[in-house]
């Protein structure tokens, strides 16, 4: 039996903030693969290693996590005043799927200088030194996100002295803005309230803010269900009962969010939403030993991504927290003290991050201006991808 031969595809290999994925200019793609279908995410589910029943992403650039399952697909803006169109697909490690349903905030810190590099920023809007704005138009959630990229004599910074928990080596500084996370003729609350009781059949009910800036978001107080917020990855992620029982609530919340019409839907949106557990501001030592004095942040928050807690903290559940505590009564502005604020420090597993938001009442519906935290991004390798010539 005769076998096709391997195909190259150019792609590049970035860390974007807390996470890694494969990054690709549209139009270096085998062209059945430069429309969304099933060609498409046969290709990217080679590419990655998926569906792998081992868990490990051998035969593939994935490196079987959330965080490093991860595609990106960029072309030239068909934005106006937009420079570049980011497209996110989140792979899964033990099933044949692709979810679009939602961005990757980590990667969006790369996609600015992988846009520079690739030539879909116009070079008379990148300085000689200084800092390179890029439009980035987030084709997956339809909204703007601004990346203020590093520039010097001429070529993108990577390397740099910020030091971002999750990342072992500092390096350039990127901040990045999510304007408008959240329309405001879209409802920032799907149910309405700020605050919910989310009946879970077996689990009980629950006080939960469920939230669609920056990610759909389920946002539970930590002591209602017997956690402390200061848990690390090995806590929960080693129990199977343990995140049976959060996929569970992830499903119903995902029903009253109206993302989908029944739970059974749950299992083909495994993206979207996040669930996360917010408590006060306590102590505790970060998964790399460093020590997090409950004096150094607001709260701590914990979120799950592809049904395992995550190591750090997804950048769109981020923009969620950034939101929500600038709301007054929510579950994670409740954590963080109550009241009016515009940014927040909060623990995760690997440390602390910043985030800030903006957010005002318009017409009796709240409306997030933007949220703003700093990433940083580093190409690892860039080159071609070989995949089976009829993976796709």
């Amino acid at each position: 039996m005769a076998h096709v031969p391997q195909v190259k595809i150019p792609a590049t290999y970035i860390r974007g903030g807390t996470s890694k994925g494969v990054f690709f200019n549209l139009t270096d793609l085998p062209e059945l693969c430069q429309v969304a279908g099933e060609a498409r995410d046969n290709m990217l589910l080679r590419v990655i290693g998926s569906p792998d029943p081992y868990g490990k992403q051998t035969d593939g650039m994935g490196g079987a996590t959330s965080s490093t399952s991860k595609t990106v697909i960029l072309a030239k803006s068909e934005q106006q005043d937009h420079d570049v169109d980011y497209l996110f697909g989140q792979v899964a490690i033990d099933k044949a799927f692709v979810d679009w349903s939602g961005n990757c905030g980590n990667l969006t810190a790369a996609v600015g200088s992988f846009a520079i590099y690739s030539g879909l920023v116009d070079s008379s809007r990148i300085p000689e030194n200084g800092v390179c704005t890029v439009r980035i138009w987030q084709k997956n959630i339809q909204k703007t996100i601004i990346a203020q990229v590093p520039i010097t004599n001429g070529e993108v910074q990577e390397t740099g002295d910020f030091e971002l928990d999750g990342v072992t080596f500092p390096a350039a500084e990127v901040p990045v803005e999510f304007i408008a996370p959240v329309d405001p003729s879209e409802a920032m609350f799907p149910t309405g309230n700020v605050v919910d009781t989310l009946d879970v059949p077996g689990i009980g009910q629950l006080t939960a803010t469920m939230i669609t800036a920056g990610i759909p978001t389920i946002f539970l107080n930590a002591q209602e269900i017997g956690y402390q917020g200061i848990e690390l990855q090995d806590d929960i992620n080693n129990s199977d009962e343990k995140l049976a029982f959060f996929e569970t609530i992830r499903a119903h919340g995902a029903v009253a969010m109206g993302l989908i019409d029944n739970i059974e839907e749950a299992i083909n949106r495994q993206h979207t939403p996040k669930v996360a557990f917010v408590a006060p501001a306590g102590s505790y030592s970060a998964s790399s030993g460093k020590a997090i004095d409950e004096s150094d942040i607001d709260l701590n928050v914990r979120a799950l991504s592809m049904g395992k807690l995550h190591h750090a903290m997804m950048g769109t559940a981020a923009v969620a927290i950034g939101t929500a505590a600038a709301i007054p009564g929510t579950t994670v502005n409740l954590a963080a003290g109550g009241g009016e604020r515009e940014s927040v420090i909060f623990g995760h597993p690997s440390g602390t991050l910043k985030v800030g938001a903006k957010a005002n009442v318009q017409s009796g519906n709240w409306v997030v201006e933007k949220a703003i935290m700093s990433r940083s991004a580093r190409i690892l390798m860039e080159g071609l991808v070989r995949i089976p010539g009829d993976s796709f």
